[in-house]
């Protein structure tokens, strides 16, 4: 059978007797409101009865525009991504705009994951980069900076502040987790540390030593996890383990901080693999509160972060930087953080 041609601009202008540039305004999301409401009421009715399609991106690409933006993220798989993409998602579609995103966690090709994405999308002429992918000090992103470049960094900073970022408030997340252990009247609080490369990894360690020097205290053991995984967290706890065998100490720590909540679950792991109960004989706080937490046994006080509003006003903020909008290029926007208080912290045995 012989297929029928789509309807175009044209045909729906004529089937209501107005010029086809109403009608191209009325489908571009940025100059929609040009049309007043009761004749793009008309206009959508029209274009949905007679099947038309808008080709937006033959529209952008006729203006110079691709009207979509690259979004890199490390691991689609954990658990926090997927709300702070929805956020990106929701803020670009108010504006007509499209992600396209790329997964830069393959093993097969680790070492070049992220340069392949950025050649790939620069190939589909995005107009902007969201990058979470980013660890401090990366020469690819030095680079891709200096190439002119509109980039928004989720989630952590490029640790010179050259790039504009949306983060959660490190210090103060941090500070939430060891005034609680504080409050509980935990005095030994170890901490599993992400990883240096990564600026939450730093932010959060140093989070941590400062709150616990506004009480007065030290830490009393800290162990960087290789990873934000699971097993990084199994691997580290055991470390952890193994230190407080070797370098008896008169008080051995009571509680946990850890940068993030896969780290924690592995802690979780690790220790019932050794006969230690949570929160009976260590309490652990985790950071991001993913979705499920209160799901795990025991469910982990965790430290939230506002994975939506991330996402949201990361896009935001790249958006008003292709537009020029003053203060876009070298803002930080820092949300806070607040606590989840759950089953895995409780005042220490004999407290």
């Amino acid at each position: 059978m012989k297929r029928m041609p789509s309807p175009t601009l044209q045909d729906v202008a004529q089937h209501l007797g107005v010029h086809k540039s109403t009608v191209s305004r009325a489908m571009d999301p940025a100059r929609r409101q040009l049309v007043k409401a009761d004749l793009l009421q008309r206009i959508e009715t029209a274009a949905k009865t007679l099947g038309y399609r808008p080709n937006h991106a033959a529209a952008a690409l006729s203006r110079g525009r691709s009207k979509t933006i690259g979004v890199l993220l490390p691991d689609i798989t954990n658990p926090v991504f997927p709300p702070i993409l929805r956020g990106i998602e929701d803020a670009l579609d108010e504006e007509g705009y499209f992600a396209l995103l790329a997964n830069t966690s393959r093993p097969e090709s680790r070492g070049h994951a992220i340069e392949q994405a950025v050649d790939r999308m620069q190939a589909q002429r995005v107009e902007g980069f969201l990058v979470a992918s980013a660890t401090r000090d990366n020469q690819w992103l030095d680079t891709l900076r200096q190439s002119g470049a509109r980039i928004v960094l989720i989630n952590r900073t490029d640790g010179r502040g050259h790039l504009p970022a949306v983060i959660s408030d490190d210090m103060l997340g941090m500070r939430l987790a060891v005034d609680h252990l504080v409050a509980l009247g935990h005095r030994h609080i170890a901490h599993l540390a992400g990883p240096e490369s990564l600026s939450t990894g730093m932010a959060r360690r140093v989070g941590f030593v400062q709150a616990l020097h506004n009480h007065g205290l030290t830490a009393a053991q800290v162990v960087m996890a290789k990873a934000y995984a699971i097993e990084s967290g199994e691997q580290a706890m055991q470390q952890l383990l193994a230190l407080r065998q070797s370098h008896p100490h008169p008080h051995p720590f009571t509680a946990i901080v850890a940068a993030n909540d896969l780290i924690a679950l592995g802690a979780m792991q690790t220790l019932r693999a050794a006969g230690l109960n949570v929160p009976t004989d260590i309490s652990i706080v985790g950071h991001n509160d993913m979705p499920l937490l209160d799901q795990v046994n025991p469910p982990l006080t965790s430290v939230r972060i506002q994975h939506y509003e991330m996402g949201f006003k990361s896009a935001r903020l790249l958006l008003d930087a292709l537009r020029d909008r003053p203060g876009s290029q070298d803002a930080t926007v820092m949300l806070p953080p607040q606590l989840r208080v759950r089953g895995s912290t409780a005042a220490p045995r004999g407290a």
